[in-house]
């Protein structure tokens, strides 16, 4: 106690200011107290209920910047006030499904994946048949001729008539916000012993550029005239 008593009696006689090497520092601790301070962001589940916010004004009438970060996520901001700081009113996340990719998994769990989280297309369909199609052959032949015997064992993954098996293979599965266009991709289909498939996705990425687009041209479109009015930018 004696020593901060001590301190405090030192401080009250140092200057608040020093001049060195041209420049001045201050030698107290500073707090600035008019400081803008954060706000807590609104959660959104989608695209529309983002448009919604943005149309209605309800907070301020200010500009605003929504940035398409993800295929799943967009945020929307106001500019930078005199301290360098900005905002973030609204985070709008896309409710998914879950869907496995770049392992293998059991035929029937593929299946319901491929039908409840893929929008229809006809390699979906083509997919579809291949994997119904799908039996576990193992099997043993011998050959015996009275002087020597050849047994040949044979285990693996079949199909009961003769299917090709495309490769790659171009699907949609949902992957972004509803309200969008989900963004057909290629993938590379692999069968495994045990009845086991497995989806690889096999175009580096680029599914999540078209998302994005997608999702900068919903809002153009659903803000054109808050954009027109240069109420509202929008970047990906």
């Amino acid at each position: 106690m004696l020593k901060e008593f001590v301190q405090y009696l030192l401080d009250l006689n140092r200057e608040e200011t020093v001049f060195a090497e041209g420049n001045t520092y201050s030698t107290r601790q500073l707090h600035r107290l008019n400081v803008e301070h954060d706000v807590n962001a609104i959660n959104v589940r989608s695209l529309s209920g983002l448009v919604d916010y943005v149309k209605s004004n309800f907070d301020h009438d200010r500009k605003v910047m929504i940035h398409v970060k993800s295929p799943t996520e967009v945020y929307v901001f106001d500019a930078l006030n005199d301290v360098n700081d900005r905002r973030t009113y609204v985070k709008a996340g896309a409710l998914l499904p879950t869907i496995t990719f770049e392992r293998f998994i059991d035929r029937e769990e593929f299946q319901i994946m491929l039908q409840a989280c893929f929008v229809q297309n006809e390699h979906k369909s083509t997919v579809l048949k291949v994997i119904s199609s799908i039996v576990e052959d193992s099997g043993v032949t011998t050959v015996d001729d009275g002087i020597s015997q050849r047994v040949t064992a044979k285990t693996g993954v079949a199909t009961v008539e003769n299917i090709n098996i495309p490769n790659p293979v171009t699907l949609k599965p949902f992957r972004t916000f509803a309200e969008v266009s989900q963004p057909e991709s290629e993938f590379v289909l692999r069968l495994k012993e045990g009845g086991r498939v497995g989806l690889f996705e096999a175009d580096g990425g680029a599914w999540e550029l078209n998302a994005m687009a997608n999702i900068a041209t919903y809002l153009e479109e659903a803000l054109a005239d808050e954009i027109g009015n240069e109420k509202v930018y929008i970047i990906d």
